[in-house]
């Protein structure tokens, strides 16, 4: 039988140094234990509070029965997210109802959630913290809970990122393509030449192939036997084509049959999971590559040569699909073998200040008689024109007349 509820003042006081209120029930009696929730600036605000609490607790109201496992159900079956974002969240949220899932909504508390965090391996326990704050904060969202427990005093720092494998060099990408079939060969270096991810290589049509511009336009992506288009504005993106890309694509052999640029033998998409059972780790192992490396470092391969020959980490964001935040998380170190290069890039511009002074031509000498006839009438105006980037169709296009008569009276005076 849940009370009434007691709104009281406390001995604290806000920053306008006024006293702050609180309301503290009961669930079960007497001899149930007596929640407090406090830090409200006004006696209203209070009881406005107390009233909504009751208010869900009394008979009629779910959240005095609603346990995790029901929640997350109920949460998991209005997302709106597809089938594999939702089958994610389903398998970390399972950690939690696992030994959660028994626990009223109401008596969820910080503490518990910190003692179920340590039991989860470092791989994924940031990943398994994040998804049961995002079922709490619609738990708080839904006014079902006054905050969420697995926020207040539940730290969750990110994993430490695991050691990014690039290639060293072209040579031993290529060593690796040798090994590999006709199509995926060229697939790997395309690959390391663009910073395409595996499921956007994959999806990849030849009408996204733009030779005129130079670029590849990444619209689509192939996973878990699925092809969707990128959901982002960020991941609809203009990746340039290098030489190396060129050169891949060129040994391609010709496939009428599949609108796809890399299929598999039978014309469809390339399965991951087959690719680097099947091809990809016999082909490292052939080519004597250690450690092993996985296909997504051929993305960081192409986030390794474009930092280290200059490209800025903004343009780089851009051309993989990621926001700058990634870029500096995953290769700021990068960043310091680019110092030099950017100090030449600086003293370069400083010499280019410096030798353009060179090309300012040098004023007119003074003529003492023009200038003591010169009219006091207000002339023509004169734009100042820089002959350096002045056309020369334009100084053509100018009367000759005119410029023969001005010839004439300067060597008459």
């Amino acid at each position: 039988m849940v009370q009434q509820g007691q709104v009281f003042k406390l001995k604290t006081k806000g920053a306008d140094s006024k006293p702050l209120w609180a309301y503290r029930y009961r669930l079960q009696g007497r001899g149930s234990g007596r929640r407090q929730v406090g830090g409200f600036a006004s006696q209203a605000e209070a009881q406005r509070a107390l009233r909504k609490t009751l208010d869900r607790l009394r008979p009629g109201g779910r959240t005095a029965t609603l346990t995790l496992i029901e929640f997350v159900e109920e949460y998991l079956q209005a997302h709106p997210g597809q089938s594999v974002t939702v089958s994610k969240l389903r398998w970390l949220l399972g950690k939690a109802t696992a030994a959660l899932g028994d626990v009223r909504l109401l008596d969820l508390t910080p503490e518990q959630v910190c003692t179920w965090r340590m039991t989860i391996p470092d791989g994924h326990r940031y990943e398994a913290t994040q998804a049961l704050r995002q079922v709490l904060n619609r738990a708080v969202a839904w006014e079902l809970l006054d905050y969420n427990p697995a926020k207040r005093g539940v730290p969750n720092p990110l994993r430490r990122s695991l050691e990014k494998r690039p290639f060293d060099s072209w040579t031993k990408i290529e060593a690796v393509a040798a090994h590999l079939s006709p199509v995926h060969g060229p697939m790997i270096v395309f690959a390391a030449a663009t910073g395409l991810r595996p499921a956007e290589l994959f999806a990849l049509e030849h009408r996204d192939l733009d030779f005129k511009e130079g670029a590849v336009y990444v619209r689509r992506a192939y996973a878990n036997a699925r092809m969707w288009h990128v959901k982002t504005r960020r991941s609809m993106r203009g990746v340039p084509l290098q030489g190396m890309a060129l050169q891949a694509l060129r040994r391609l052999p010709a496939n009428p049959n599949t609108p796809l640029v890399f299929p598999n033998t039978r014309g469809g998409y390339i399965d991951l999971r087959n690719f680097r059972q099947r091809q990809w780790r016999p082909a490292l192992l052939k080519a004597g590559i250690e450690p092993l490396r996985q296909p997504y470092d051929l993305r960081h391969t192409y986030a390794t040569f474009a930092l280290r020959a200059g490209l800025s980490a903004f343009a780089l964001s851009r051309y993989m699909g990621t926001s700058l935040a990634m870029i500096d998380l995953h290769y700021g170190h990068l960043a310091s073998d680019g110092r030099e290069h950017a100090v030449a890039l600086l003293d370069a511009l400083a010499r280019e200040k410096l030798v353009d002074a060179g090309w300012t031509p040098p004023p007119a000498p003074a003529n003492p008689h023009r200038d003591k006839r010169a009219p006091q009438h207000p002339g023509p105006n004169h734009t100042v024109v820089d002959v350096r980037w002045t056309p020369l169709t334009q100084l053509a296009a100018d009367d000759p007349t005119k410029r023969g008569a001005e010839q004439a009276k300067r060597e008459a005076l």
